[in-house]
């Protein structure tokens, strides 16, 4: 993804005429502080650690130079072998980074295969067959293919490792130590990732060789540009109160998260029982019908997709206005970047959290990390008073914030019983994700564009 910005033009990136040209065909015309940053020194062969959350045109940040090295570099004659592979932990993002390189390299003679589990192995296997430069994969199935003899990866000069940390996460470190070990070690490496832990910096000690650092989008800043709002209910209720909020009439596109596949296949059921469309992608679904629900998603006749966690990593789909957090994520950073869906390129988004009585704990931790009180609504109509008055925020105050809603015309705005709704006066708009119509609070709060 490409987002502009006012300063440097890509001409002044030296990056080949077919590529600028391809950023043109866009109507991009500035690079984003990451591309700014790590594109010279990617041209100059330097390994890299780049630091940055999907949204901040991280993608091109490194697809741009692996295309312009490609071009001008010799290719040994008659070799079918890749020359850059892109690591990434999901076969969403597979997708989305092989997008991004066809869009960009349309007018470069560069081919590219994509290699991702749940599907047929062989319309990938004959890519391969046929010779590509570019190989965009996930790791277990590049391990399969590699294993059947279907590629080679020692003439790989570019090896990119993307969405570091949550490769991590996902028990894929045998698999990158392996696939590194295939490499050869004279290879340009950069590794990229939304958060550094200990373990990240342990790896890059491994397969980076003297690496560049650069680092973009810190998560408080990033989260501070979207308005969040956090509302409490007991956990038998969250069902009901989901129904509600989604009656809203600003509430256009939705992503909302759930811990577990189970449960997220759970609040599709129900949101069904209620006629609200909606379709799920996690793990235990087909590669297949996770792509049909995306692009139904993306296209606008699917108003809400909900997503575990994993299978969500690297979703990137413009136009979402708001995102809910049906439950509440046990890390800090998959808040960050769950709420990251929402607010890209400019937009302005909305986050909604759904906290019960067991989630108050990871309440404190997210507000914590991005350094800031989330703002309380509790004039919904499954508003839990008992575990709202034992919430201590991360400030160590408690949170304000009213709302209302057309949805809600028969509630008192302010109504802090638990369960307990009266009438509504107002008639304002709870979820409005359009400037000026925003909820009050006490908390403070930042509201500006990517």
């Amino acid at each position: 993804m490409l987002m502009q910005s006012p300063t440097v033009g890509f001409d002044a990136l030296n990056l080949i005429d077919p590529i600028c040209r391809a950023v043109r065909d866009e109507e991009y015309t500035s690079p984003t502080p990451i591309q700014q940053k790590a594109i010279p020194h990617l041209l100059e062969g330097r390994d890299l650690l780049g630091c940055a959350q999907t949204g901040t045109g991280k993608t091109a940040a490194f697809a741009l130079p692996i295309l312009h090295l490609l071009s001008e570099g010799d290719q040994a004659s008659g070799s079918k072998s890749p020359r850059a592979l892109v690591l990434t932990p999901t076969r969403e993002l597979a997708l989305q980074i092989s997008d991004s390189f066809r869009v960009y390299g349309r007018h470069l003679n560069l081919k590219q295969a994509l290699v991702f589990g749940g599907v047929s192995p062989k319309p990938q296997i004959n890519a391969l067959r046929r010779g590509v430069d570019i190989v965009i994969a996930t790791p277990g199935r590049l391990i399969d293919l590699y294993n059947q003899r279907c590629l080679r990866l020692d003439k790989i000069e570019v090896l990119v490792l993307d969405e570091a940390d949550r490769m991590l996460d996902m028990g894929f470190l045998p698999d990158i130590r392996k696939i590194y070990s295939m490499t050869p070690k004279n290879r340009q490496s950069m590794l990229f990732s939304a958060t550094l832990p200990d373990d990240i910096l342990r790896l890059t000690k491994d397969f980076l060789s003297d690496p560049v650092r650069v680092s973009v989008n810190p998560p408080a800043s990033t989260v501070e540009k979207i308005d969040q709002r956090v509302l409490f209910v007991d956990r038998e209720n969250k069902g009901a109160l989901l129904e509600s909020v989604l009656q809203d009439e600003d509430i256009d596109k939705v992503l909302v998260f759930a811990r577990t596949k189970h449960g997220a296949n759970r609040i599709v059921k129900n949101l069904g029982k209620a006629r609200i469309k909606a379709d799920a992608i996690h793990g235990n679904k087909s590669q297949a019908a996770r792509m049909e629900a995306l692009k139904k998603f993306r296209a606008g006749t699917l108003q809400v997709l909900v997503a575990t966690d994993i299978a969500s990593r690297g979703l990137d789909v413009d136009g979402i206005t708001h995102v809910i957090n049906y439950e509440l994520p046990n890390e800090a950073e998959s808040y960050v970047h769950r709420i990251g869906r929402t607010a890209r390129a400019g937009a302005v988004g909305v986050a909604l959290s759904f906290c019960d009585a067991g989630e108050k704990g990871y309440l404190r931790q997210i507000e914590s990390t991005i350094n800031r009180t989330v703002s309380v609504i509790d004039d919904h109509p499954y508003h839990s008073e008992s575990i709202a008055s034992k919430r201590v925020s991360a400030s160590g105050g408690k949170a304000g914030g009213k709302f209302s809603s057309r949805r809600y015309g028969n509630h008192t705005t302010g109504s802090r019983s638990s369960g307990g709704p009266g009438k509504n006066q107002n008639r304002k708009k709870h979820f409005s994700s359009k400037p000026g119509k925003r909820t009050r609070s006490r908390a403070p709060r930042a509201v500006a564009s990517h």
